[in-house]
């Protein structure tokens, strides 16, 4: 059944070609152009990236913080106990407690977009995995989310650190900002993204690492960026 595209969504998709390898200039001033909703709308980054995530030495996954952040205030909740509560509060997490807040969400609270846990609390953490896994939100120390550093964890969350991790189908999904954003805001984020997305290449992958980059807004189309290029921008 065909899905009924809305009138914006159409007009939009005339000013994009979709054939064409933009170049990332053309492309990140091009979604700006179409984010022309009723809100301001996410801009999210799609790579096929020429891994096989089946195989435990092909996989990629990262965090890395956002110079301009995400243009969303993120809800920090951070697991804790004893001196490290007060380090997580004065750091400016929203939520800290221990088996409190894991009752709260085995009940289906999730008001909340980052977790972040010290390692002496992950006996109380790891019963949420059912829940907090499926939405991204289980702490993992492979990207500093796991850590007795609450202040660095509390602090880099809040400015604007997003965490990339290839899917089965060996595309990584992420929010980059918004369509509010200046040109230079999303492109030091984009650089930023795709420079951790590039040097996180398992050495067990074999040719061509990055298949496709496509950039979109929420309610707009995909426009695809030659990735030839994006090398030669961060080389220079």
């Amino acid at each position: 059944m065909a899905v009924s595209r809305g009138k914006k969504y159409r007009e939009a998709i005339e000013k994009v070609d979709r054939e064409k390898l933009y170049d990332p200039e053309e492309a990140l001033n091009l979604v700006r152009e179409l984010g022309n909703a009723n809100f301001d709308e996410t801009v999210e980054l799609a790579c096929r990236l020429g891994v096989n995530p089946r195989h435990a030495d092909q996989q990629v996954r990262g965090a890395v913080v956002l110079p301009h952040g995400t243009g969303k205030d993120i809800r920090v909740l951070v697991f804790a106990q004893g001196e490290k509560v007060k380090e997580a509060e004065e750091a400016g997490a929203d939520y800290v407690g221990g088996e409190d807040l894991a009752e709260k969400i085995q009940k289906g609270w999730l008001e909340f977009d980052v977790a972040i846990a010290t390692p002496d609390m992950m006996k109380v953490v790891g019963k949420l995995g059912r829940v907090l896994g499926p939405r991204g939100l289980m702490p993992n120390p492979k990207v500093g989310t796991v850590t007795f550093e609450l202040k660095q964890a509390v602090e880099e969350a809040k400015a604007g650190k997003v965490e990339y991790r290839v899917e089965k189908n060996g595309i990584v999904h992420v929010p980059i900002g918004k369509t509010s954003f200046d040109y230079d805001q999303l492109k030091g984020n984009f650089l930023a993204l795709m420079d951790a997305i590039i040097k996180a290449r398992p050495s067990a992958a074999k040719g061509r690492y990055l298949s496709s980059v496509v950039i979109s807004s929420t309610m707009g189309p995909g426009i695809k960026i030659d990735p030839a290029q994006i090398i030669a921008m961060l080389e220079k």
